[in-house]
């Protein structure tokens, strides 16, 4: 399957503004089961400068520099990606102790996962939970990840929030609703609550009308012999091949498409326009 993103942010500053560094998040992270066929980037005004990086967690990082002053912004990526599709439970997980929770892992693992194993979210309520979802999958690992994800999609009210940070996820669990980095920000915590690393993954979904004009946001977890794994709360599935991801992250509002402060007496406003399409 190809899939085709374009991705148009326009600011506009009701006068003219000195721009500092702006950091844009709008480069594909390609994974083993996909390949970036086309990209182009479109900026208004043109950068006296454009670095790309690789930020401290491996995405990819475009870093931009507006030497003038300007009363607008306009920032436009377009991408077109073939995605094959792949049977996304196709792994073994090794150490076979690990196919049941909680496990350890192995001390050179954990060092590097330290980050994803934090817990500052993690509650009483939220433990309970996982707890829960844990028990009716057996404890064993690939279940409760499958469980936990179609649970979240089957029992929470879904709601559409453009703007603003993730709700904290005991307030998601407890109120039964959310967007989907609400969804992600709780499946996050509930599989830190018994010793599973996750982080926070931005990006695209094609094949759902309502995710399909708007960023979308989805978790991964690290699991022994399969690595890094997408699931999905808000569709209650795996990964497969619909999903294109931008960045992952252990912050769930480190990864905005774009990022940065204008310097000057104005005010100013967004508007953000996303269309994804794909063909056979």
């Amino acid at each position: 399957m190809k899939l085709r993103v374009r991705h148009e942010l326009r600011y506009a500053y009701s006068a003219a503004v000195s721009l500092e560094p702006h950091t844009l998040y709008l480069y594909p992270r390609i994974y083993p089961h996909q390949r970036l066929l086309d990209y182009q980037l479109f900026i208004d005004p043109v950068p006296g400068n454009l670095v790309m990086n690789v930020d401290v967690e491996g995405n990819v990082q475009q870093v931009i520099y507006i030497n003038n002053q300007t009363d607008s912004l306009v920032v436009r990526a377009e991408m077109e990606v073939e995605s094959d599709l792949y049977n996304a439970y196709d792994f073994v997980l090794f150490p076979f102790e690990t196919q049941r929770i909680p496990f350890n892992y192995s001390e050179a693992d954990r060092k590097l996962l330290e980050p994803y194993l934090e817990r500052s979210a993690v509650t009483t309520l939220i433990e309970q939970y996982a707890r829960q979802m844990a028990a009716e999958a057996k404890w064993k690992t690939v279940p409760f990840l499958s469980h936990l994800c179609t649970t979240i999609r089957n029992n929470f009210v879904y709601e559409n929030r453009a703007v603003g940070p993730a709700t904290s996820p005991e307030v998601t669990l407890i109120s039964r609703k959310g967007s989907c980095r609400d969804y992600a920000v709780l499946y996050i915590a509930a599989c830190r609550s018994i010793g599973l690393a996750a982080r926070f993954v931005s990006g695209y979904l094609y094949g759902n009308p309502q995710q399909e004009h708007e960023l979308h946001a989805w978790a991964e977890v690290y699991l022994p012999g399969a690595g890094w794994r997408g699931f999905d709360p808000t569709e209650g599935s795996v990964v497969i091949n619909h999903h294109v991801s931008l960045a992952a992250s252990f912050y769930h509002d480190r990864l905005p498409p774009l990022a940065g402060i204008f310097r000057g007496a104005a005010r100013s406003t967004m508007q953000a326009s996303i269309s994804i399409s794909g063909t056979e």
